[in-house]
């Protein structure tokens, strides 16, 4: 296991020797200040502000493979997010794949955290069934895209099918993924609480809710690491000076992963930071956007 993950660390780093090159890593301030072009279309879900979604149509006439892409934050409204991902949105919208970019309720919303906030992901990933048909949107071609808390995220959608049925959050025939990329993903809430509470100053009970005697285990339904295996590729992207998530992260996820017998990989941008992972404008753009055309057949 562990020689499959160096191999594919070691080619990951030769791809992208060349374009890194010279690049300093990327800011904060520099992630704040990507930008892109405006969507197609602006889709509300729910009846609250954050419950919408963006799709970026692909000129053409179809049907387009689909990428779902969930920002990040820290789980919060502080930090904005949705805007950031236009970057990626018109980079990939451009190459003919249409985007879904996904807004939700943040823990410090009214209606967010736990239930809320996963309910409002699962809904609007939910909601491409409906757009599909009008859009033209090959929903057999998919796949999950998250950042940082949007990984924990797009990692749990994609792993609602082993949610228990006695959870809230539970639904009976939730849209299929076969593959999630997440980009500096906190997706192991149990055991990174240490990480997480160092990165984004995030308490459980903001992301996971409080336990309780019907529900005892606060991770047993939020926590994409307790619902292995999930029968998803899941794909985990590091900068390689990514200090929110940083690629020890990606390392023990996949190896959990793997022991339960999913399928996982851990792949390094050289050079790149926490805010990289985003940007079409980086040289890291190269690696990432190569994963998501592989997972859609492209």
């Amino acid at each position: 296991m562990l020689n499959k993950m160096g191999r594919t660390l070691l080619a990951a780093a030769v791809a992208g020797n060349v374009g890194a090159a010279g690049a300093a890593p990327m800011t904060l301030q520099d992630y704040l200040a990507l930008s892109g072009p405006a969507p197609t279309q602006h889709v509300a879900y729910g009846p609250a502000p954050s419950q919408f979604a963006e799709l970026f149509q692909p000129s053409g006439d179809g049907p387009f493979p689909v990428a779902v892409i969930v920002h990040g934050g820290c789980w919060t409204k502080e930090f904005g997010g949705i805007t950031q991902m236009h970057n990626m949105a018109g980079a990939l919208q451009q190459r003919g794949i249409a985007v879904w970019n996904v807004e939700y309720r943040r823990f410090d919303e009214e209606g967010g955290g736990y239930p809320g906030m996963y309910h409002d992901v699962g809904t609007a990933l939910d909601r491409l069934r409906v757009l599909a048909p009008e859009r033209r949107l090959d929903l057999s071609r998919i796949v999950l895209v998250g950042h940082s808390a949007g990984g924990h995220l797009a990692q749990w959608a994609a792993s609602r099918a082993r949610l228990p049925r006695s959870s809230p959050l539970y639904v009976a025939d939730p849209l299929p993924v076969p593959t999630v990329i997440s980009l500096g993903g906190l997706a192991d809430l149990r055991n990174e609480q240490s990480l997480i509470k160092t990165s984004c100053d995030r308490d459980m009970a903001q992301l996971a809710g409080t336990a309780s005697a019907a529900r005892p285990d606060i991770f047993s339904d939020t926590s994409p690491a307790e619902l292995l295996p999930a029968g998803v590729r899941t794909v985990l992207i590091h900068g390689e000076f990514d200090t929110i998530s940083p690629l020890r992260a990606g390392q023990d996820y996949a190896r959990r992963a793997q022991a339960a017998g999913d399928h996982a990989e851990v792949i390094v941008l050289p050079g790149g930071s926490h805010y990289d992972e985003v940007a079409a404008s980086s040289p890291s753009w190269t690696i990432v956007s190569a994963q998501i055309r592989k997972a859609l057949g492209l």
